[in-house]
């Protein structure tokens, strides 16, 4: 078959927040695809903070998006065309897509595009089902091992991933500090979360507040962000406290590397432990987090929202709603 694709394309490397002019939206004919590909029919993407960093010429888990490359992106879509016997067409599938309209896939590991059941709502699918519960489930459950009665605190706790990692803390127990920014995320995750506290870094000092609230200190930190709260949090961590950095979201519009905590020395006086991780590590068997998942949600014990934007051409603008603060929830983009 043959379609008219859609794409954006990196032109330069972002300074700061990204501008549509550091991209161009290009179209292509596609007439054919090869023996063991697939053509697949994007529906929605999946932003998230370390696509900012992928399009950053600097070191990371995934190579940097080059120049005149698509743009780097997760998303579902349906398989319009199949010349590969592991995929029909019809099959709903998720995995690296791209900012584009239609994507050609040749089903490498790397492309980690996997076939994903139609019985949820694709946002679903690319929220608490997909990599952003995930990432929590393993992060929190595996790593930071919780138990009843630990004090967890998480940064950027209204965000995707924060939001799922926070009401499994209280599924297992907890007693959990959420930090988010502004009145609506918070009252979100305090009215329908059931989080114990949250911090308001918009309107509050977290410095200050912290201390106030962690009075028994904290055993699990949850970390998205980075930077100077990281350091402002090693202060009051337990002995035997586990830190697990999931992101840093404050340094990711930055073309330099930020500098690091300056008392790391706490861990040693704290016996305390700081380990990153990535999803990527556990996608093989993602099923058993799905299933703990999907069993939360039908008991009611996980709360999730989808911000939503609409049309390929706001790519751009989409993913600067992560760093602005605008969005709330998991954002998605339907093309």
């Amino acid at each position: 078959m043959s379609v008219t694709n859609q794409k954006w394309i990196l032109k330069e490397r972002p300074n700061g927040l990204v501008k549509k002019s550091d991209f161009d939206l290009i179209e292509e004919e596609i007439t054919d695809i090869k023996s063991g590909e697939i053509l697949v029919k994007n529906s929605y993407l999946s932003f998230d903070p370390t696509q900012r960093m992928w399009l950053t010429d600097l070191p990371g888990y995934l190579p940097p998006v080059q120049i005149d490359e698509v743009v780097r992106a997760g998303g579902v879509g349906e398989v319009v065309e199949s010349k590969n016997d592991d995929y029909k067409v019809g099959d709903l599938v998720m995995g690296l897509v791209g900012w584009q309209q239609y994507c050609v896939s040749s089903c490498k590991p790397e492309e980690r595009l996997r076939i994903v059941p139609n019985i949820v709502p694709m946002p679903t699918l690319l929220n608490i089902l997909g990599t952003t519960g995930i990432t929590a489930y393993y992060g929190l459950v595996e790593l930071g091992k919780p138990k009843k009665g630990e004090t967890v605190l998480i940064s950027g706790a209204a965000g995707a991933t924060g939001s799922v990692a926070a009401q499994i803390a209280k599924i297992h127990g907890c007693k959990v500090i959420g930090i988010a920014g502004g009145e609506k995320k918070c009252g979100w995750l305090k009215e329908e979360c059931g989080i114990d506290h949250v911090i308001d870094y918009k309107n509050s000092d977290v410095k200050v507040e912290l201390p106030k609230i962690a009075t028994e200190g904290i055993d699990i930190y949850f970390d998205n962000v980075g930077g100077p709260l990281l350091e402002d949090v090693i202060w009051y961590i337990n002995i035997n406290a586990r830190i697990l950095l999931c992101g840093a979201i404050s340094s990711y519009t930055s073309n330099d590397v930020s500098p690091g905590p300056m008392n790391l020395f706490n861990l040693i006086i704290k016996r305390a432990t700081m380990q990153g991780f990535l999803v990527l590590d556990y996608l093989p068997k993602a099923e058993n987090a799905i299933n703990d998942i999907s069993a939360w949600l039908m008991e009611g014990k996980l709360k999730h929202i989808e911000d939503i934007q609409e049309g390929l051409e706001n790519c751009p603008d989409t993913l600067n709603r992560l760093f602005t603060g605008k969005n709330y929830g998991k954002q998605l983009l339907k093309i």
